[in-house]
């Protein structure tokens, strides 16, 4: 599963007239359309994708690949909202299966980190009433009091759209009051699809599309950043992957407040959805390499390491991918449950260096909005004679 060299793909006579004339516009820096969109979904193989996909990430970060140290905290997995697609949450009829952290739970786990290296701390969860404007609030300006220092990146416009409403507050309101209690950034969950239709199918009765990219927007308008994830492989088409992706590309020419693509596999245990078979590794791949070819204003494109396994993710820094999230410390829930490769998601330090460097990358440690922390290309561990890497794979200049 190799990239081709984008130098090859444009000198192939032979290639399909609607990819070459793709290939030439990526290479000359130019946008596609949605038609182009799909077109990528329905005629490029494998290895012409890698190629311009591959060509745009050296182009913007050369061999580098980021990651960071970070931990999650789910204040819970009980929820309001019955998505089909979800293992995660518990419904409130059966809340007895699931957890519901305090304010001084949430605020024990965060100090179980004192003294550690961790740079960031990113909460998501369930919906229910007491987790409203005041319990965030309180719990942001405590983490913020007790250390200043840890990167608060907290909730998804799902919740948002929730604790706003029952507080009677607009959204410009409400997300003002995060920012003055320590909100820093927010994650990219909760988008799902775009498609109204294919939404509500999946994931009816939460915040609308138009009211999940509002929220990120008047994030945006503070001068705050935001990520923005993809739910793909279930029932969309490759139209609605498109139509999801070109909406982040218009707010993202309005604002440009969006740091990360985040494209998220389905997985279909534990869900109402069982019956829809998971995407291949290739289409995986494939997925990662036309959002880093058409999300063009985006700078950065992860692939979630404990959702895919670490050699898909390996695989994926071929494909357009630059970043693999963070160390994550065995404190999520949400894709364990769905059935995950990584059944126990946490990796130390020297684990995701060696990940990134087995295949010709260069790690970096970054923080929450990119700064870089440390390059660890050279950092030389004890048991660097011993391979614990999980895949070979040579980078294609």
């Amino acid at each position: 599963m190799q990239p081709t060299s984008i130098n090859v793909i444009l000198a192939d006579e032979s290639l399909d007239e609607d990819l070459s004339r793709i290939a030439k516009k990526v290479f000359a820096d130019e946008r596609i359309s949605f038609d182009e969109g799909v077109v990528l979904y329905e005629k490029a193989p494998l290895g012409y994708l890698g190629g311009l996909a591959n060509h745009i990430r050296e182009k913007k970060h050369g061999n580098k690949t980021y990651f960071n140290r970070n931990f999650h905290v789910e204040p819970t997995n009980v929820c309001l909202y019955t998505c089909t697609f979800c293992s995660y949450s518990r419904r409130i009829k059966k809340r007895e299966d699931g957890w519901e952290y305090s304010l001084d739970d949430i605020m024990d786990i965060v100090k179980g980190y004192d003294g550690k290296p961790v740079t960031e701390v990113h909460i998501v969860g369930g919906v229910l009433p007491q987790y409203d404007v005041a319990f965030y609030s309180d719990l942001f300006r405590q983490i913020k009091n007790h250390r200043p220092d840890l990167h608060v990146k907290a909730l998804t416009p799902v919740e948002y759209h929730y604790i706003f409403k029952k507080a009677k507050i607009s959204y410009e309101e409400g997300m003002q009051l995060m920012l003055e209690a320590g909100l820093d950034s927010m994650p990219g969950g909760g988008a799902e699809i775009f498609d109204e239709e294919i939404r509500d199918k999946i994931a009816g009765g939460k915040c609308s599309s138009e009211q999940w990219l509002r929220i990120h927007e008047i994030w945006h308008e503070l001068g705050k950043r935001s990520n923005a994830t993809m739910l793909y492989g279930h029932i969309e088409s490759f139209a609605h992957r498109v139509d999801h992706m070109d909406r982040l590309r218009k707010l993202q020419d309005k604002t440009g407040g969006f740091q990360t693509f985040i494209p998220l596999k389905f997985r279909n245990k534990g869900n109402e959805m069982s019956d829809v078979p998971e995407s291949t590794t290739v289409e995986d791949l494939r997925n990662y390499a036309i959002g880093r070819i058409y999300l063009d204003n985006f700078d950065h494109v992860k692939a979630y390491w404990p959702m895919i396994g670490r050699s898909t993710a390996q695989l994926s820094l071929a494909f357009g991918v630059d970043d693999i999230d963070g160390t994550i410390d065995d404190t999520t829930r949400i894709y364990t449950m769905a059935g995950s490769e990584e059944q126990t998601p946490a990796l130390s330090t020297e684990q995701l260096v060696k990940l990134i460097r087995n295949v010709g990358r260069k790690p970096i440690e970054r923080d929450t909005l990119y700064g870089v922390i440390k390059d660890y290309t050279d950092e030389v561990f004890e048991d660097d004679n011993k391979y614990r890497g999980y895949l070979a794979l040579p980078v294609v200049n």
